[in-house]
């Protein structure tokens, strides 16, 4: 009778571990799963915060039309070039400079030098930071520090007769606000004067730079 009763409470504490294993499984899970929802919860509101900040950016419009929006992905554009304009011109400026496949295609196929012309729907797009000195690298060099402005162009020959077949519009951003805004002194053809001077270029200073 005894060695019954020692099987039997044997029995129930075996029953006993099972079923506590089971809930800190249960219980594991359930953290698990509340964590990566917690996670996704967050990943999907960054997601939105940056579309919505895209939305804004691409929403504006320069005085003379030109929309921010005819530039949407600028960002992961090839590189053309290079540049750096020193104080006090109007102050030291990091600049690079980025085109759209079309005007990269152009490029590649000898435009300008070969006396062609880009073709309409070239855009390109000079991104302009404040520069400053590196702190880690172990010689000296400027980097750039903070991002102040987009200066665009697009070729439409027939929209912008007088500008040599280009437009021109400048959005500044400020760094506080995280916001871009439209220059407001910015006409479409803001820069055809600072342009002329590489007429024979197709208006355009930089060169393809090769890789």
């Amino acid at each position: 009778m005894s060695k019954l009763v020692a099987k039997s409470l044997a029995q129930e504490q075996q029953e006993q571990k099972m079923e506590a294993g089971t809930s800190m499984k249960r219980i594991a899970g359930l953290t698990v799963g509340g964590i990566t929802i917690a996670v996704l919860a967050v990943l999907g509101a960054v997601a939105l915060y940056a579309q919505s900040q895209d939305n804004d950016k691409y929403s504006l419009k320069s005085p003379s039309g030109i929309a921010f929006s005819d530039f949407r992905g600028y960002e992961d554009w090839s590189v053309v070039s290079s540049a750096r304009t020193e104080a006090p011109l109007p102050e030291e400026i990091l600049k690079v400079i980025v085109a759209n496949p079309v005007m990269i295609n152009a490029f590649k196929a000898g435009v300008p030098g070969n006396g062609q012309t880009f073709p309409d729907g070239s855009m390109i797009v000079k991104l302009q930071w404040k520069p400053k000195k590196s702190m880690e690298a172990p010689f000296a060099v400027d980097v750039p520090d903070v991002f102040s402005q987009a200066f665009v162009m697009e070729k439409d020959s027939k929209r912008f007769q007088k500008s040599g077949g280009w437009g021109y519009a400048v959005f500044n951003y400020d760094p506080a606000s995280d916001k871009f805004t439209a220059d407001a002194k910015s006409p479409s053809d803001c820069g055809y004067a600072c342009h002329t001077p590489v007429k024979a270029k197709d208006y355009i200073f930089h060169p393809y730079q090769k890789r």
